[in-house]
């Protein structure tokens, strides 16, 4: 498969947010800010810590279904022989992505550190380099004037 029938994504994307977990807790233990959120009961982050990965979770699963019905792999790395243009892809051109950093955001409450949030941006960053940029131009190659239309309709992120 050549690099212009798929975008040259070598880094699978939901593992800059797990690192960004995994790293933001360990130094949440190393070195807490904030004495961390600082909610006197446990129970509290964990509550709205987990309403907000479920909702990111849905959010995640909205998109793997559109490209189900579309008959695609939502692996960025594959073959893309249309756009999806229906459900979450009507308001942000990333929703998987977007569900990624919305369950760093849960997880910085259940583990209650704010070092995953303050690791957010980076994490962005890290998935707009590793992912995006490959994405968006490959869709611009291939679908030509019709993703450039998509483009200028529709949100990056939200």
């Amino acid at each position: 498969m050549s690099e212009d029938d798929r975008a040259p994504v070598r880094f699978p994307p939901p593992l800059i947010a797990i690192i960004t977990v995994l790293a933001g807790y360990g130094l949440g233990r190393l070195a807490p800010v904030f004495p961390e959120f600082g909610f006197p009961a446990a129970e509290r982050y964990w509550i709205g810590g987990g309403i907000v990965v479920v909702a990111a979770s849905l959010l995640g699963a909205w998109p793997l279904l559109q490209f189900k019905r579309s008959g695609q792999d939502p692996k960025p790395w594959t073959p893309s022989p249309e756009l999806v243009l229906q459900g979450p892809y009507r308001f942000t051109r990333n929703p998987m992505y977007l569900m990624m950093l919305i369950a760093c955001v849960g997880f910085a409450f259940i583990l209650n550190t704010a070092w995953i949030l303050i690791l957010m941006p980076a994490c962005a960053v890290s998935i707009h380099y590793a992912a995006i940029r490959h994405e968006e131009a490959y869709l611009e190659r291939r679908f030509g004037d019709a993703y450039r239309n998509y483009r200028t309709r529709v949100r990056r992120w939200i």
